[in-house]
């Protein structure tokens, strides 16, 4: 991966900068390139509170931002910014708004690289919502000065819709550091992987087979109509 100008995430959920992005991330951070990463909520209305349940609504929060600035370290990332936005209702904001804070971070970091959700293909309405206010705030600039951007797409039939992934990277090289990002979200990982883990655990073929998926991650250019 060669180094690039800025890096710069914009995604709505604690862990969303990790699952399915965080090879990515570190291949480009330990190539030199500075990371920014701006999160929209902190996640308070997720289901998941550890396995066994360790949060409570009240403390899940807290728990998330802490798990947050941990995977930040273990991905490079030195620059968090938090909008402040409630969980599960950033499609009720106002997008010009988010736009407008979103435009001051990308004029004042300059990325070459902007890493967010596929509009209308990231499966959640905050995934959508975040990354519709980003395209807003890209299209903004000069068409000579807008970054690139880098969407992930959810959906299971993103290919067919979409077309090939633009990029498919290969981040076994990192596959331990990729890991240690995602397990440092403990409140969601543990719920959502230990099913994984388990399989891995008593089955090689099993366990190759997933690692062979968890190394390549895959992002489509978005481009932007003017």
């Amino acid at each position: 991966m060669q180094k690039e100008r800025h890096l710069l995430l914009v995604f709505p959920h604690p862990d969303d900068e990790s699952f399915g992005k965080a090879g990515t991330v570190i291949l480009f951070t330990k190539a030199g390139t500075p990371a920014t990463l701006i999160c929209g909520t902190l996640g308070e209305m997720g289901r998941n509170m550890g396995k066994p349940a360790f949060a409570t609504r009240e403390s899940l929060p807290l728990i998330r931002k802490a798990e947050l600035e941990d995977a930040c370290q273990a991905l490079g990332i030195d620059d968090l910014r938090l909008l402040g936005l409630r969980d599960k209702t950033v499609e009720f904001e106002d997008p010009e708004e988010i736009a407008d804070k979103i435009e001051a971070v990308i004029r004042e970091v300059n990325p070459s690289i902007v890493m967010t959700y596929y509009p209308k293909y990231g499966v959640h309405p905050d995934h959508d919502a975040l990354s519709e206010a980003t395209v807003r705030a890209v299209k903004r600039l000069p068409k000579s000065e807008r970054p690139v951007i880098y969407a992930s797409a959810v959906t299971n039939n993103a290919s067919e819709v979409l077309g090939p992934p633009d990029f498919e990277f290969d981040v076994s090289e990192v596959y331990e550091e990729k890991m240690a990002a995602m397990r440092a979200h403990k409140s969601q990982y543990e719920s959502m992987f230990s099913q994984m883990e388990q399989q891995m655990a008593s089955d090689p073929k099993v366990r190759a087979e997933i690692e062979a998926n968890l190394t390549k991650e895959r992002f489509w250019i978005y481009h932007i109509e003017d």
